[in-house]
C-alpha cells in the first residue's frame, strides 16, 4: 500500500507529464534520483482521466516491468494523448480534468471449467479482472463493477471489449486488485 504522500506524488508527476505533452509534445523525463525509492520499485498501474464526469482517457499495464513512477508517468502520457478511444487531450481541456491512478497487484489465474464457474469466483467490487481467448485479451478495473455490479453483466461486457463472442466460453482468467486514489482536487 502507498502511503498518502506517496499518492500525491505520483498524482503530481501524473499531472506533470501531461503538461509536458502539452508544451513539449513529448512525456516527463524522470530518473531514480527523482523520487522515493520505493517508487522506482516495479509496479504496475492506470492512468485515468476524466472530464465533466466522463472518460476522457484510460491506459495501464498489468505487469510490473519498469519502476512504477515511470509507469505513471508513461501511462498519464498515453492517456492524454494516446488513447485510441480519444483525440489527444488539448490545453484548453486542462481545466476541470480530474486524475485517478490505480495501481495494480500481481495478477492470479483463476482455474474454473465453464464461465458460470468462472461467475460465482468472482469478487464484486474487489476485483479486476483479465479474460482471454487465443490472442483475445481485455480487462476491466475494480472501478468498472460500479458501473456494472451484476457478475454477469461485468463478463458479458468484457467480452465484447475483448472481441470474445458471448456464445464461447472464456479460456483463462486472471483477477487482480487495486489501490486507488484519485486526485483531491478538481484544479489543475
Amino acid at each position: 500500500m502507498l502511503s498518502t504522500p506517496e499518492q500525491r506524488f505520483l498524482l503530481e508527476l501524473a499531472l506533470r507529464s501531461i503538461r509536458t505533452g502539452l508544451t513539449d509534445g513529448q512525456t516527463l523525463q524522470i530518473s531514480a534520483d527523482d523520487c522515493e525509492a520505493s517508487l522506482w520499485q516495479p509496479g504496475a498501474a492506470f492512468v485515468t482521466l476524466e472530464r465533466n464526469g466522463q472518460l476522457r482517457g484510460c491506459i495501464g499495464s498489468l505487469e510490473a516491468s519498469r519502476p512504477l513512477a515511470l509507469d505513471v508517468v508513461e501511462h498519464a502520457f498515453d492517456a492524454a494523448f494516446r488513447d485510441p478511444r480519444f483525440p489527444p487531450l488539448t490545453a484548453s481541456e486542462l481545466n476541470g480534468l480530474k486524475l485517478h491512478i490505480s495501481v495494480l497487484s500481481p495478477s492470479v489465474e483463476i482455474k474454473f471449467t465453464s464461465d458460470s464457474e468462472l461467475l460465482g469466483l468472482l469478487r464484486p467490487g474487489v476485483d479486476g479482472l483479465i479474460i482471454a481467448n487465443e490472442k483475445l485479451r481485455a480487462t476491466f478495473l475494480p472501478s468498472v463493477w460500479s458501473m456494472l455490479p451484476e457478475p454477469q453483466d461485468f463478463l458479458s461486457h468484457l467480452k465484447k471489449k475483448a472481441g470474445i463472442p458471448q456464445d464461447t466460453a472464456v479460456s483463462r482468467a486472471w483477477r487482480y486488485t487495486t489501490q486507488i486514489f484519485p486526485q483531491e482536487s478538481r484544479r489543475t
